[in-house]
């Protein structure tokens, strides 16, 4: 995925003041910045949610975005909202969402309402959700919110098993935690990225 020349602006307040990035295979990118730096602006342009007032997005293979704010339907349980996104994704099964449902350690909730759900619970729905079509490039927003600590390392161990296995993986935070788990390290400032420090392509 390749984001280049990106501006936006909201009315006279300029957020994006031309980005570059590209998100290479194999690669753990992380994306710290302040809140209100346009960090879920960004995200929302590259996973085209929103369009660009300036610039182009490119992308090659399928995408998964796991938004900061959980876009769940209280009323449907877990397993019905896998069995939805089994048909819009058109998968022929749900053997890779159990999977991650196994690796996070929810399994047990699969017939559970959502309103029942604890947060760091729906949250773990919600990054299935993102993963369960297997995608090439994952645009993560905040994505371990409301994790326990058990539940964050299995965290990065999903993620790293996906660079591994050659995904592309955007981690964007208000704070570069495990910076060193990251293979680059970029921070929006003024509408602009700068590389971090933690950043092994610098």
């Amino acid at each position: 995925m390749e984001m280049t020349g990106v501006h936006h602006a909201y009315g006279r307040r300029k957020v994006l003041r031309g980005v570059d990035l590209t998100l290479r295979p194999g690669t753990l990118t992380g994306i710290v910045g302040e809140n209100g730096a346009g960090k879920s602006t960004l995200l929302k342009i590259l996973s085209g949610e929103l369009r660009p007032d300036r610039g182009t997005v490119r992308h090659e293979g399928r995408f998964g975005y796991c938004p900061q704010h959980t876009v769940l339907n209280e009323a449907l349980t877990v397993h019905q909202h896998l069995a939805f996104f089994r048909t819009a994704f058109a998968l022929s099964d749900l053997g890779r969402a159990r999977e991650l449902m196994a690796d996070l350690r929810f399994s047990e909730y699969a017939g559970d309402r959502v309103s029942t759900l604890s947060g760091g619970t729906r949250q773990k729905l919600n990054l299935t959700l993102a993963l369960m079509h297997d995608p090439h490039v994952l645009l993560l927003d905040e994505p371990y919110q409301g994790f326990d600590w058990d539940t964050y390392q299995r965290f990065w161990e999903v993620a790293t098993s996906l660079r591994d296995a050659g995904r592309s993986i955007l981690i964007v935070s208000h704070l570069a935690y495990d910076a060193e788990r990251l293979d680059e390290l970029w921070r929006l400032d003024g509408g602009v990225l700068h590389r971090g420090k933690a950043d092994k392509a610098a």
